[in-house]
């Protein structure tokens, strides 16, 4: 018999399962997840789902964690401090694909170099100027990226700036070749920028939850979810964190099929950042053609196709003050609800909340508090900033005693960013508490942060809501709103038509079945899985809206856990072929281009490479009885009545469930 541990960190919660025989679920628990260290989070869940099952960790075949964290960073815009090496392009390259937008004001560096489509060097690396840099940031940035034109065909330059970067800074360096196999310098550059970012976030995190997991007794290998709901091992999940991304919600895939059985139906996560919505088809997920998309960014990362949207139950609630009677939006930062940070720090939260009932008047800052995150590199700090954090300390504040000046909100905003500060205010979880729908922390914090924020006036100078229960029916009725929204992009996806006609005044209409001189209607054709704790709480009310079947599976809750170990180990290796002159067929290679007389001699050598690469991933990840699957998409073109060879893309997949460990 073998018993399998899932672990997934979400944004609020840490979900574990215990499977046998990748048949049956032995038992399930949850723990608050530990933002300041997930490992506590972590070893809390594993230890309460042992003691449930009476399962002694040492019979534990194979463990595997799945995660929000890299997903939630990037939609909040946190991670570490980075520097860009971006050679043989044009600055004005920095603004394709956001990859400007997505560097923050982070340090960038624009070098002669790179290569020609062929692979010949178009200009040789310019090192004096990368030493220079080097030595001017080696110590104000967590790690570095690099990019080079046409790296995917002669990776040269790129390898010899991560040469110098190790050498000279002892950083981690993400090369965008080792990313992606495809072309598009940008989009590669941004992929590995946001690599970059996140290896120190991710490697805390395997390192922890490896440690409490040997401190609890486990000592079975531990994997981690990929993007695309395949499993890699720890080792491989450090070297390329960006591949996470998405990994959460492809898990959730993956235990949902596993769960219901069902082949086509969208599904729907709601977690405590974001809601994922993805669609199953045949009883499989499909991979995003054109790359993992999260929050603004669109990657080179193979996921899971998925809108990540940031919407969940701790979503930020807004005063939307425009119009007559007012009204709240959610999202897309995650803050933590009043009603837990009540549950951690009574002596603070409940007196403030008082205080700012007994009141007169609203203040800019009523039911909002703000923490540090405790143990985290607050290196390159602006002196405002550093001041900021200085004075937050080590306790817990009202928001109003912590900022001195408009300025300092400035401030407050990149601390939250760089995932130093975690700000505290109204959420739909504070809604479902004062609902009676959610009883885990404190329900008078939460009715006391709703009741401060229902005293907003708006335009018509009334009240925003008379009571708590009537601000938390508002927040849940925007919540249903805008999953609804969610769920229709996704299926006007599916339909190839434009998204944006989700929030058109004729949908809206049709979803209420509007009948006048005009009828119509609309909605969803298929069923919605709810995954998510929360998700028995909230997507009734959702099916209602769009008309369509829900199945809430019974144990959705930790769908993602379960995913996180019923997945399969599967490692894609790609490569190309071209022909730079008649007669001569390149294959470009990491060790370099090299030449053929004959395309199928140029084919071979490729495939033999690539199968190498693959199945040695899959080996390292941990695969057992490992299948190979080799797509070949050759491309040529009629010349003179004879087909002409262009190029060729050879793409080698290999996969295996991943071995267990024999007690």
């Amino acid at each position: 018999m073998a018993i399998l541990l899932g672990v997934d960190t979400g944004g609020t919660y840490t979900d574990a399962v215990l499977i046998r025989d990748d048949t049956d679920v032995l038992a399930r628990a949850k723990a608050l997840t530990t933002r300041h260290d997930l490992a506590i989070g972590v070893g809390a869940a594993v230890r309460a789902v042992l003691a449930e099952a009476s399962v002694d960790a040492s019979e534990i075949s194979m463990a595997s964690l799945s995660t929000t964290l890299a997903t939630n960073a990037l939609v909040e815009g946190q991670g570490g401090r980075v520097a860009l090496i971006y050679i043989g392009f044009a600055a004005r390259d920095l603004e394709t694909h956001g990859l400007s937008e997505a560097l923050k004001g982070d340090p960038v560096c624009v070098l002669s170099g790179g290569h020609v489509h062929d692979g010949t060097e178009a200009t040789p690396l310019d090192e004096a100027g990368l030493i220079a840099f080097l030595e001017t940031h080696k110590m104000d940035v967590s790690g570095f990226a690099v990019a080079a034109q046409f790296a995917t065909r002669n990776p040269a330059h790129e390898q010899r700036a991560a040469a110098l970067v190790r050498q000279i800074t002892g950083r981690p360096v993400s090369a965008s070749h080792q990313l992606s196999a495809k072309l598009g310098g940008p989009k590669r550059a941004l992929t590995a920028v946001l690599n970059a970012r996140l290896i120190g976030m991710i490697d805390r995190l395997i390192g922890r939850a490896e440690a409490v997991l040997r401190e609890i007794g486990v000592v079975a290998p531990m994997m981690v979810v990929r993007g695309d709901g395949a499993l890699m091992s720890s080792a491989q999940a450090r070297a390329r964190p960006i591949e996470t991304i998405l990994s959460g919600p492809a898990a959730s895939i993956v235990g949902a099929r596993w769960l219901t059985g069902i082949e086509h139906a969208l599904v729907s996560d709601i977690g405590g950042t974001t809601t994922d919505v993805a669609m199953l088809k045949g009883g499989r997920p499909a991979i995003d053609p054109d790359g993992a998309r999260v929050g603004p960014y669109r990657t080179m990362v193979e996921a899971v196709a998925m809108r990540t949207t940031g919407l969940g139950g701790d979503s930020e609630v807004h005063f939307v003050s425009e119009g007559l009677r007012g009204g709240v939006t959610l999202g897309p930062r995650r803050v933590v609800p009043v009603a837990l940070m009540a549950a951690e720090a009574p002596d603070v939260v409940l007196p403030a909340l008082d205080a700012q009932l007994r009141a007169t008047t609203p203040g800019e800052y009523d039911g909002r508090f703000v923490r540090a995150v405790p143990g985290l590199n607050a290196e390159g700090l602006a002196a405002r900033d550093a001041m900021v954090l200085e004075r937050i300390g080590n306790l817990v504040h009202p928001l109003a005693s912590v900022l001195r000046t408009r300025m300092e909100q400035g401030a407050l905003k990149r601390l939250v960013e760089r995932g130093l500060v975690q700000v505290s205010a109204v959420t739909p979880s504070d809604a479902s508490h004062v609902l009676g729908r959610l009883q885990s922390w404190d329900a008078e914090a939460a009715r006391m942060a709703l009741q401060l924020f229902g005293r907003r006036r708006t335009g018509a100078g009334e009240v925003l809501a008379r009571d708590p229960v009537q601000m938390a029916q508002m927040i849940v009725n925007r919540l249903t709103h805008q999953t609804a929204i969610a769920l229709l992009q996704a299926a006007l996806g599916e339909e190839g038509l434009d998204e944006g006609l989700a929030t058109h005044v004729l949908m809206q209409k049709g979803l209420g079945a509007h009948l006048g001189v005009l009828r119509i209607d609309t909605g969803l054709n298929v069923p919605v899985v709810g995954l998510g704790a929360s998700a028995a709480s909230y997507y009734p009310a959702v099916g209602e809206r769009l008309g369509c079947e829900v199945i809430l599976p019974a144990d959705a809750g930790v769908a993602n856990a379960i995913g996180a170990v019923v997945g399969r180990v599967m490692m894609r290796r790609s490569g190309t072929v071209t022909a730079p002159s008649e007669g001569r067929f390149r294959v470009h290679l990491e060790s370099g281009p090299e030449d053929f007389a004959d395309a199928a001699l140029a084919l071979a050598r490729l495939e033999d490479v690539l199968r190498t690469a693959a199945s040695g991933a899959a080996l390292a990840a941990g695969a057992d009885d490992i299948e190979i699957v080799v797509e070949r998409d050759i491309r040529t073109a009629q010349t003179e009545a004879r087909d002409v060879f262009v190029e060729a893309t050879l793409t080698v997949e290999a996969s295996g469930r991943p071995r267990v460990a024999v007690g």
